[in-house]
């Protein structure tokens, strides 16, 4: 159900109907809320079904990994959680995190029109590379919650926030963050990103993807995730601990693989380590 709908949101129920999936066939719109995650894990314990999907204009209160803000302009962004109803063991979470990042990016790449400059950053984050000084900025995040029922999950709620609309940030974000507006303006594109169409794309993407890698792991996605793995040649700081390594890529169960100074390689669970970018 959609209320009080943004003009470039008003065909998004048509654009997700159009891909042919499960999920998203039930939208619910608000234009502010807390946290979109919270409201879909509240929807969850209320019986909502598999694929609703909870889309704000506005948060209050939205977070990202280990409750890090997320800043948003009213209006500007596509902000949304999904409800995944799927039964699987609960270190299959992080791999569908990571197939979450993949379907985020390929909606972003298709909307810059710019598949190369758009990379996903261990464990969650989606970066688009500017080709005027070589940086990697933030475009997007997932932040995946799921609950528990004995020894499997009961379900996933995976928030989305997607830079879209944006055009001027604070000058404390503008160095590690970005939009598509920003960057297709930086390769001289001219028009709108359609936020519509992005959200469509991503939970398209999803649909294909994502109860294959919860139920199987990430091997029918694993040459992609190698492909467009920010991290990769990166330094991996352990916090006190300093410099752990240099990542070498991600293994099927999700994990950062970090090749020390003995050239010992090391598998990484998420939440331990922070990949230093340029």
């Amino acid at each position: 159900m959609l209320s009080r709908v943004a003009p470039d949101l008003e065909h998004a129920a048509a654009a997700i109907a159009a891909r042919g999936g499960q999920l998203g066939s039930r939208l619910i719109f608000v234009d502010e809320t807390e946290s979109t995650n919270d409201d879909a894990k509240r929807g969850a314990k209320d019986g909502a079904l598999h694929g609703t999907v909870w889309l704000a204009e506005s948060q209050t209160r939205g977070r990202g990994r280990q409750g890090r803000s997320w800043f948003s302009q009213r209006g500007e962004n596509l902000l949304f959680s999904v409800l995944l109803r799927i039964a699987c063991a609960p270190s299959r979470v992080p791999p569908v995190s990571l197939a979450c990042g993949l379907a985020v990016r390929d909606a972003v790449a298709a909307a810059l029109g710019d598949d190369a400059s758009v990379l996903v950053k261990w464990p969650n984050d989606v970066l688009i590379k500017r080709p005027s000084d070589g940086r990697a900025r933030k475009v997007a995040g997932i932040l995946p919650e799921s609950t528990v029922a004995g020894a499997r999950t009961a379900h996933i709620v995976v928030g989305i926030g997607i830079n879209v609309h944006t055009r001027a940030l604070p000058e404390d974000l503008s160095d590690i963050a970005t939009s598509l507006a920003i960057e297709r303006a930086e390769r001289g594109f001219q028009g709108a990103p359609d936020r519509a169409s992005i959200l469509a794309d991503v939970l398209a993407a999803l649909d294909h993807d994502v109860e294959h890698v919860a139920h199987r792991g990430l091997g029918l996605v694993h040459d992609r995730l190698s492909r467009y793995d920010a991290a990769f040649g990166r330094e991996v700081d352990g916090g006190a601990n300093g410099v752990l390594g240099i990542a070498c890529g991600i293994d099927p169960d999700g994990r950062l693989l970090v090749r020390n100074a003995e050239g010992i390689i090391k598998h990484v669970s998420s939440g331990e380590v922070r990949v230093r970018m340029i």
